[in-house]
Protein backbone atom coordinates (compact mmCIF):
# COMPACT_ATOMS: atom_id res chain seq x y z
CA UNK A 1 0.00 0.00 0.00
CA UNK A 2 1.37 3.44 -0.83
CA UNK A 3 1.47 6.42 1.19
CA UNK A 4 -1.11 8.24 -0.69
CA UNK A 5 -3.79 5.20 0.07
CA UNK A 6 -2.99 5.10 3.80
CA UNK A 7 -5.93 6.31 5.79
CA UNK A 8 -4.95 9.65 8.49
CA UNK A 9 -6.34 9.40 12.15
CA UNK A 10 -6.96 12.79 13.38
CA UNK A 11 -8.96 14.38 16.25
CA UNK A 12 -11.98 16.54 15.75
CA UNK A 13 -13.13 18.98 14.17
CA UNK A 14 -12.22 17.58 10.90
CA UNK A 15 -13.91 21.04 9.17
CA UNK A 16 -11.34 24.06 9.38
CA UNK A 17 -11.04 27.47 8.57
CA UNK A 18 -8.64 30.37 8.27
CA UNK A 19 -10.79 32.41 10.17
CA UNK A 20 -9.84 33.16 13.64
CA UNK A 21 -11.27 34.86 16.73
CA UNK A 22 -9.15 37.56 16.51
CA UNK A 23 -9.86 38.25 12.89
CA UNK A 24 -14.16 38.16 13.65
CA UNK A 25 -13.72 40.24 16.32
CA UNK A 26 -11.45 43.03 14.08
CA UNK A 27 -14.13 42.36 11.71
CA UNK A 28 -16.92 43.82 13.78
CA UNK A 29 -14.70 46.30 14.78
CA UNK A 30 -14.23 47.58 11.30
CA UNK A 31 -17.86 47.13 10.48
CA UNK A 32 -18.58 49.75 13.78
CA UNK A 33 -15.98 52.22 12.24
CA UNK A 34 -18.76 54.09 9.84
CA UNK A 35 -21.13 54.99 12.98
CA UNK A 36 -18.06 55.45 15.09
CA UNK A 37 -16.87 57.93 12.02
CA UNK A 38 -20.38 59.95 11.97
CA UNK A 39 -20.69 60.14 15.88
CA UNK A 40 -17.20 61.71 16.44
CA UNK A 41 -18.92 64.11 12.99
CA UNK A 42 -21.77 65.12 14.74
CA UNK A 43 -20.47 65.19 18.69
CA UNK A 44 -16.85 65.55 18.00
CA UNK A 45 -14.74 65.42 21.04
CA UNK A 46 -17.42 64.77 23.55
CA UNK A 47 -17.52 60.94 21.18
CA UNK A 48 -14.02 60.41 21.13
CA UNK A 49 -13.78 61.17 25.02
CA UNK A 50 -16.22 59.37 25.66
CA UNK A 51 -15.17 56.37 23.26
CA UNK A 52 -11.58 56.74 24.84
CA UNK A 53 -12.86 56.33 28.46
CA UNK A 54 -14.52 52.99 27.48
CA UNK A 55 -11.89 51.44 25.46
CA UNK A 56 -9.29 52.22 28.27
CA UNK A 57 -11.30 50.84 31.12
CA UNK A 58 -12.26 47.76 28.30
CA UNK A 59 -8.36 47.26 28.24
CA UNK A 60 -7.52 47.86 32.11
CA UNK A 61 -10.48 46.10 33.13
CA UNK A 62 -9.34 42.44 31.35
CA UNK A 63 -5.96 42.95 32.86
CA UNK A 64 -6.90 43.27 36.06
CA UNK A 65 -9.39 40.36 36.19
CA UNK A 66 -6.64 38.39 34.16
CA UNK A 67 -4.31 39.34 36.60
CA UNK A 68 -6.85 37.94 39.74
CA UNK A 69 -7.75 34.47 37.88
CA UNK A 70 -4.28 34.13 37.22
CA UNK A 71 -4.72 33.99 33.85
CA UNK A 72 -2.77 35.18 30.75
CA UNK A 73 -4.35 38.62 29.01
CA UNK A 74 -6.00 38.25 25.76
CA UNK A 75 -6.22 41.15 24.42
CA UNK A 76 -5.13 40.40 21.01
CA UNK A 77 -8.34 38.52 20.97
CA UNK A 78 -9.49 42.52 19.94
CA UNK A 79 -13.04 41.19 22.25
CA UNK A 80 -12.11 43.39 25.57
CA UNK A 81 -11.64 46.37 22.83
CA UNK A 82 -14.83 45.57 20.72
CA UNK A 83 -16.81 45.10 24.25
CA UNK A 84 -15.68 48.97 25.01
CA UNK A 85 -16.58 50.36 21.68
CA UNK A 86 -19.90 48.62 21.97
CA UNK A 87 -20.36 49.90 25.22
CA UNK A 88 -19.27 53.90 24.27
CA UNK A 89 -22.27 53.41 21.11
CA UNK A 90 -24.68 52.55 23.70
CA UNK A 91 -24.44 55.86 25.44
CA UNK A 92 -25.03 59.31 24.27
CA UNK A 93 -21.30 61.75 23.84
CA UNK A 94 -22.21 63.51 26.51
CA UNK A 95 -22.56 60.73 29.13
CA UNK A 96 -20.69 61.14 32.31
CA UNK A 97 -17.88 59.78 31.65
CA UNK A 98 -17.41 57.57 35.50
CA UNK A 99 -20.92 55.99 34.28
CA UNK A 100 -19.49 55.14 30.82
CA UNK A 101 -16.72 53.64 33.05
CA UNK A 102 -18.67 51.96 34.75
CA UNK A 103 -20.74 50.05 32.04
CA UNK A 104 -17.41 49.25 30.84
CA UNK A 105 -16.19 47.68 33.68
CA UNK A 106 -19.33 45.44 34.45
CA UNK A 107 -19.20 44.55 31.15
CA UNK A 108 -15.94 42.70 30.90
CA UNK A 109 -15.05 42.26 34.15
CA UNK A 110 -18.55 40.65 35.47
CA UNK A 111 -20.28 39.64 32.10
CA UNK A 112 -17.20 38.32 30.33
CA UNK A 113 -14.33 37.53 32.55
CA UNK A 114 -16.09 35.96 35.92
CA UNK A 115 -18.52 34.55 33.31
CA UNK A 116 -15.57 32.12 31.86
CA UNK A 117 -13.83 34.40 29.57
CA UNK A 118 -14.67 34.76 25.72
CA UNK A 119 -16.83 31.91 24.51
CA UNK A 120 -18.58 31.24 27.91
CA UNK A 121 -20.50 34.32 28.65
CA UNK A 122 -24.58 33.80 28.70
CA UNK A 123 -25.67 37.35 28.37
CA UNK A 124 -24.23 40.19 25.90
CA UNK A 125 -21.15 42.14 27.84
CA UNK A 126 -21.64 45.39 26.67
CA UNK A 127 -25.93 44.92 27.33
CA UNK A 128 -24.84 43.97 30.36
CA UNK A 129 -22.81 46.44 31.86
CA UNK A 130 -25.74 49.35 29.80
CA UNK A 131 -28.55 47.38 31.59
CA UNK A 132 -26.81 47.45 35.03
CA UNK A 133 -26.29 51.45 34.83
CA UNK A 134 -29.82 52.00 33.75
CA UNK A 135 -30.87 49.81 36.99
CA UNK A 136 -28.84 51.37 38.99
CA UNK A 137 -29.40 55.02 37.93
CA UNK A 138 -31.04 56.04 41.59
CA UNK A 139 -27.69 55.26 43.08
CA UNK A 140 -25.31 56.88 40.04
CA UNK A 141 -27.71 60.07 40.37
CA UNK A 142 -26.32 60.29 44.10
CA UNK A 143 -22.77 59.57 42.63
CA UNK A 144 -22.74 62.24 39.83
CA UNK A 145 -23.61 65.07 42.53
CA UNK A 146 -20.04 64.41 44.11
CA UNK A 147 -18.40 63.99 40.76
CA UNK A 148 -19.84 66.63 38.99
CA UNK A 149 -16.83 69.14 39.05
CA UNK A 150 -14.96 66.37 37.62
CA UNK A 151 -16.38 66.59 34.11
CA UNK A 152 -15.51 67.30 30.92
CA UNK A 153 -16.00 70.80 29.33
CA UNK A 154 -14.66 70.04 25.75
CA UNK A 155 -17.18 72.97 24.26
CA UNK A 156 -20.00 73.09 22.76
CA UNK A 157 -22.05 69.84 21.40
CA UNK A 158 -23.49 69.96 18.09
CA UNK A 159 -26.70 68.16 18.89
CA UNK A 160 -30.62 68.04 18.85
CA UNK A 161 -31.74 69.20 22.80
CA UNK A 162 -35.12 67.85 22.18
CA UNK A 163 -36.50 64.73 23.04
CA UNK A 164 -35.34 62.02 20.96
CA UNK A 165 -37.16 60.40 17.88
CA UNK A 166 -38.01 56.80 19.80
CA UNK A 167 -40.10 59.71 22.57
CA UNK A 168 -41.49 61.77 20.42
CA UNK A 169 -43.01 58.54 18.31
CA UNK A 170 -44.32 57.21 21.59
CA UNK A 171 -45.78 60.59 22.80
CA UNK A 172 -47.47 60.60 19.27
CA UNK A 173 -45.33 64.42 18.24
CA UNK A 174 -46.08 65.37 15.27
CA UNK A 175 -42.48 66.83 15.23
CA UNK A 176 -40.75 63.97 13.90
CA UNK A 177 -37.58 64.55 11.61
CA UNK A 178 -38.37 63.01 7.57
CA UNK A 179 -37.47 59.85 7.58
CA UNK A 180 -34.74 60.36 5.15
CA UNK A 181 -33.37 62.48 7.31
CA UNK A 182 -33.29 59.87 10.05
CA UNK A 183 -32.29 57.36 8.15
CA UNK A 184 -28.96 58.90 7.12
CA UNK A 185 -28.30 60.61 10.00
CA UNK A 186 -29.56 62.68 12.84
CA UNK A 187 -27.53 63.63 15.70
CA UNK A 188 -29.75 62.43 19.00
CA UNK A 189 -29.86 59.59 21.12
CA UNK A 190 -26.94 57.28 21.52
CA UNK A 191 -24.46 57.36 19.41
CA UNK A 192 -25.48 54.36 17.52
CA UNK A 193 -28.21 55.43 16.60
CA UNK A 194 -27.01 58.95 14.97
CA UNK A 195 -27.38 56.77 11.16
CA UNK A 196 -28.95 53.25 10.57
CA UNK A 197 -27.77 53.84 7.11
CA UNK A 198 -24.06 53.54 8.18
CA UNK A 199 -24.96 50.72 10.65
CA UNK A 200 -26.83 48.65 7.89
CA UNK A 201 -23.20 49.25 5.56
CA UNK A 202 -21.19 47.85 8.96
CA UNK A 203 -23.76 44.83 8.99
CA UNK A 204 -23.50 44.23 4.88
CA UNK A 205 -19.94 43.93 5.67
CA UNK A 206 -20.33 41.29 8.29
CA UNK A 207 -22.15 39.13 6.29
CA UNK A 208 -20.47 38.98 3.38
CA UNK A 209 -17.73 38.02 5.74
CA UNK A 210 -20.15 35.54 6.61
CA UNK A 211 -19.62 36.69 10.93
CA UNK A 212 -23.58 36.76 10.64
CA UNK A 213 -26.62 34.77 9.66
CA UNK A 214 -29.31 37.26 8.11
CA UNK A 215 -31.97 35.24 9.89
CA UNK A 216 -31.96 37.25 13.35
CA UNK A 217 -31.72 40.65 11.91
CA UNK A 218 -34.65 39.39 9.50
CA UNK A 219 -36.89 37.79 12.70
CA UNK A 220 -36.21 40.83 14.74
CA UNK A 221 -36.98 43.52 12.24
CA UNK A 222 -39.94 41.46 10.66
CA UNK A 223 -41.55 40.83 13.35
CA UNK A 224 -41.23 44.77 14.43
CA UNK A 225 -42.91 45.83 11.26
CA UNK A 226 -45.38 43.08 11.19
CA UNK A 227 -46.62 44.16 15.12
CA UNK A 228 -46.58 47.73 14.98
CA UNK A 229 -48.52 47.84 11.87
CA UNK A 230 -51.04 45.86 13.14
CA UNK A 231 -51.12 48.13 16.06
CA UNK A 232 -51.78 51.43 13.98
CA UNK A 233 -47.46 52.53 14.40
CA UNK A 234 -45.78 53.62 11.38
CA UNK A 235 -43.26 50.69 11.48
CA UNK A 236 -40.28 51.91 9.01
CA UNK A 237 -39.79 55.04 12.08
CA UNK A 238 -39.64 52.10 14.80
CA UNK A 239 -37.00 50.54 12.68
CA UNK A 240 -35.40 53.83 12.17
CA UNK A 241 -35.25 54.98 15.84
CA UNK A 242 -33.76 54.01 18.69
CA UNK A 243 -31.39 51.06 19.03
CA UNK A 244 -33.04 48.60 16.79
CA UNK A 245 -30.71 48.62 14.12
CA UNK A 246 -27.64 47.98 16.25
CA UNK A 247 -29.48 45.55 18.29
CA UNK A 248 -30.79 43.86 15.33
CA UNK A 249 -27.24 43.30 13.14
CA UNK A 250 -24.47 43.57 15.95
CA UNK A 251 -26.08 43.00 19.27
CA UNK A 252 -28.71 39.87 18.92
CA UNK A 253 -26.11 38.28 16.44
CA UNK A 254 -23.26 37.85 19.26
CA UNK A 255 -21.86 34.07 18.60
CA UNK A 256 -21.80 33.25 21.93
CA UNK A 257 -25.18 34.17 23.16
CA UNK A 258 -27.21 33.76 20.31
CA UNK A 259 -28.56 29.99 18.93
CA UNK A 260 -26.38 28.15 16.62
CA UNK A 261 -29.28 26.44 14.97
CA UNK A 262 -30.81 28.19 11.63
CA UNK A 263 -34.56 27.63 13.42
CA UNK A 264 -33.24 28.70 17.11
CA UNK A 265 -32.21 31.88 15.38
CA UNK A 266 -35.42 32.79 13.74
CA UNK A 267 -37.05 31.80 16.83
CA UNK A 268 -34.60 33.91 18.86
CA UNK A 269 -35.04 36.70 16.84
CA UNK A 270 -39.09 37.02 16.91
CA UNK A 271 -38.67 36.75 20.57
CA UNK A 272 -36.54 39.87 20.31
CA UNK A 273 -38.70 41.49 18.17
CA UNK A 274 -42.14 40.83 20.70
CA UNK A 275 -40.40 41.99 23.21
CA UNK A 276 -39.57 45.83 21.58
CA UNK A 277 -42.82 45.97 20.64
CA UNK A 278 -43.92 45.24 24.16
CA UNK A 279 -41.21 47.32 26.12
CA UNK A 280 -41.94 50.45 23.34
CA UNK A 281 -45.66 50.34 23.47
CA UNK A 282 -46.57 49.38 26.94
CA UNK A 283 -43.99 51.29 29.03
CA UNK A 284 -42.23 54.40 28.94
CA UNK A 285 -39.25 55.35 26.08
CA UNK A 286 -36.55 53.31 27.33
CA UNK A 287 -33.47 51.04 26.29
CA UNK A 288 -36.26 48.38 24.99
CA UNK A 289 -34.02 46.51 22.73
CA UNK A 290 -31.27 45.91 25.71
CA UNK A 291 -33.70 44.40 27.54
CA UNK A 292 -35.69 42.44 24.98
CA UNK A 293 -32.19 40.90 23.81
CA UNK A 294 -30.91 39.89 27.22
CA UNK A 295 -34.41 38.54 28.09
CA UNK A 296 -33.78 36.54 25.51
CA UNK A 297 -30.27 35.33 25.73
CA UNK A 298 -31.45 33.47 28.88
CA UNK A 299 -33.95 31.43 26.51
CA UNK A 300 -31.07 30.26 24.17
CA UNK A 301 -30.05 26.81 26.19
CA UNK A 302 -33.58 25.84 26.05
CA UNK A 303 -34.09 27.23 22.09
CA UNK A 304 -30.86 25.50 21.34
CA UNK A 305 -32.51 22.30 22.92
CA UNK A 306 -35.34 22.31 21.38
CA UNK A 307 -33.93 23.03 17.73
CA UNK A 308 -31.19 20.66 18.29
CA UNK A 309 -30.71 18.42 15.10
CA UNK A 310 -31.07 14.35 15.93
CA UNK A 311 -28.02 13.06 16.72
CA UNK A 312 -26.43 10.72 13.54
CA UNK A 313 -27.33 7.24 14.31
CA UNK A 314 -29.79 7.84 17.39
CA UNK A 315 -32.57 6.06 17.97
CA UNK A 316 -35.74 7.44 20.42
CA UNK A 317 -36.12 4.95 23.21
CA UNK A 318 -39.22 3.34 23.72
CA UNK A 319 -40.37 2.66 26.48
CA UNK A 320 -40.77 -0.91 27.38
CA UNK A 321 -44.60 -2.24 28.70
CA UNK A 322 -44.17 -4.41 31.72
CA UNK A 323 -44.90 -8.05 32.01
CA UNK A 324 -48.43 -8.94 33.11
CA UNK A 325 -47.29 -11.56 35.64
CA UNK A 326 -50.94 -12.66 35.84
Amino acid sequence: MSAKDKLVFSASPHLKDKGTVSTAMRDVFIALMPVTAAAIYFFRWYAVFTIAVALTTAVLTELLFRRIMNKKPSLNDWSALLTGLFVALLFTASAAWWTVAIATFLAVGIAKELMGGLGWNLFNPALFGRVVVILLAPVLAYVNGWLAPLSANLGPIDSITQATPLAMLHMGSGDLPSLGRLFVGFPAGAMSEVSPLLLLIGAGYLLYRGHISWRIPAAILGTVVVLTAILGQNPIYHIATGGIMIGAFFMATDWVTSPFTARGKLIFGVGIGVLIVVFRLGLPPTEGVAFSILIMNAFVPLIERKTARPQFGHIKAVPVPMADNK
